[in-house]
């Protein structure tokens, strides 16, 4: 189950969300589904999932550097996204380790 969750995303945006619509967004595995996603915060975490959304993102995008040996061209880090939504009065302490 922790093959899945990769890490949380925290930034202005996801805190935003997590104060006003109860909503958590970690970085999961390319090929986790949403019922695979739930069932590993449920077991990590112990609250219960009202309901699971998934982005793919980037790994289209390419990026043209210039370097001494000429152009090289990279293209983006692919990720999966997942917003993880709690049912009422759940909640997922990210900073009591600290």
């Amino acid at each position: 189950m922790t093959e899945i969750l990769k890490r949380p995303i925290i930034s202005e945006k996801t805190e935003h969300a997590i104060e006003h619509n109860n909503t958590y967004t970690f970085e999961v595995e390319k090929k986790a589904t949403k019922v695979d996603i739930k069932k590993a915060v449920e077991s990590m975490y112990g609250v219960k999932v009202k309901k699971v959304n998934t982005m793919n993102l980037g790994g289209g995008k390419k990026e043209m550097k210039h370097t001494n040996k000429g152009l090289i061209f990279q293209r983006t880090k692919a990720i999966k996204k997942a917003m993880i939504t709690l049912e009422e009065g759940e909640e997922i302490d990210f900073y009591s380790n600290i």
